[in-house]
């Protein structure tokens, strides 16, 4: 790496470090202050909060490691201005273009990295952090509805339905079993259990009764009962039951999902088949999936458009930089916002929804690059 390309990472990395520990202080601190009577009646110690904030950081960074990056890209290159290092640099013959190289590695890997964090951390960390926040709960009732028992419906992959009366999230254990499976006859088989849970890589049922109809009308059912039931037709496994419960959750609220991207690709693939045939599900599937996608490459999107903005020649004042990158961060919030609603809405199509922003962004970025290159 060249010395130049060195000083110009060091003059951006160390207000990169001020800015982006700034914002999460601010940031950790504004939400403590709106949420500490609820931490103290739900007994919280300050390990507990403290790991409570831990685990919601890698949600928090996709919110403002971009706005971190774009203050701290202004900052480094109207100084630069300022003290007429662009200008020597230009007149060396070293071009805008390669200037920027530095920079736009930065804005790859922070993408990279971000995009990462969303698939691997993020979709785990709001039930982490609500399992945190309940752990010291006495109530038995509260315990139980904020730990995971709830009704589960969904219908299955191989065909039929299944139906829990409470499921608990994290011990896979199910209350209440009832099952709906066609056969290959066209009759049915339903099983009603008082109990199961994932096991061995199957659902075994607990004290269950097993009804199978032939296909032919009025004829009598076949009753059985067993102490014990493996089900091998049933092929979900708890991790697309949680799949499907987090984007039940979802879907039931639109207006949460065209604030932002809540579900990771995973999630989205693993139930995008329960819902082909409802348009307007997909449609919202279609918007989070790109948006999935498209947000963590904000960093990226960020670095286009700071170049031109703090590279501008003439610039000297540090404060215009600040002033640009608090406009840009407003117009950007607006248009990514009005994207996801629109398409969660089915104006646009999901991909132009969750694209549209950065594609802007990038082009204008771009655009005034080529300007004063």
């Amino acid at each position: 790496m060249r010395l130049l390309d060195r000083y110009l990472l060091r003059e951006l990395l160390v207000p990169l470090g001020y800015c982006l520990s700034g914002f999460l202080i601010f940031s950790i601190a504004f939400d403590l202050f709106d949420k500490l009577g609820a931490y103290q009646r739900e007994h919280l110690t300050g390990l507990d909060i403290a790991q409570y904030y831990l685990v919601t950081t890698p949600d928090l960074l996709v919110e403002v490691l971009p706005v971190a990056l774009l203050l701290a890209m202004l900052y480094a290159l109207t100084n630069h201005a300022r003290h007429q290092e662009l200008t020597a640099m230009r007149a060396a013959g070293i071009s805008l273009a390669r200037l920027s190289a530095p920079y736009l590695l930065v804005g790859f890997f922070l993408s990279l990295g971000l995009f990462t964090l969303n698939e691997l951390w993020a979709p785990r960390s709001a039930e982490v952090a609500e399992q945190i926040r309940h752990r010291r709960i006495t109530d038995s009732v509260v315990r139980a509805a904020t730990q995971g028992d709830i009704k589960v419906g969904f219908v299955l992959r191989g065909g039929g339905t299944c139906y829990f009366g409470a499921y608990n999230l994290e011990t896979t254990v199910a209350i209440d079993t009832h099952l709906v499976l066609p056969e290959a006859d066209g009759g049915w088989q339903i099983i009603q259990a008082r109990g199961g849970v994932w096991t061995n890589g199957a659902w075994t049922l607990f004290d269950a009764e097993m009804d199978i109809y032939p296909p032919e009308a009025g004829a009598t059912p076949l009753h059985t009962r067993t102490n014990r039931l493996v089900v091998t037709r049933m092929i979900e496994t708890p991790e697309q039951v949680k799949s499907h419960v987090r984007v039940s959750r979802l879907l039931a609220r639109p207006s949460d999902a065209a604030k932002r991207a809540q579900l990771s690709i995973a999630q989205i693939r693993e139930t995008e088949d329960y819902y082909r045939h409802d348009p307007v599900k997909m449609m919202m599937l279609e918007t989070q999936f790109h948006g999935r996608i498209a947000a963590p490459w904000t960093c990226l999107m960020v670095v286009l458009i700071a170049i031109p903005f703090g590279a501008a020649p003439g610039r000297r004042n540090v404060f215009v930089g600040v002033a640009s990158s608090i406009f840009i961060c407003f117009a950007y919030f607006i248009l990514s916002r009005l994207g996801l609603a629109l398409g969660t809405g089915g104006y646009l199509p999901g991909w132009l929804a969750a694209w549209a922003p950065n594609l802007f962004f990038g082009a204008l970025g771009l655009v005034m690059a080529w300007r004063i290159r």
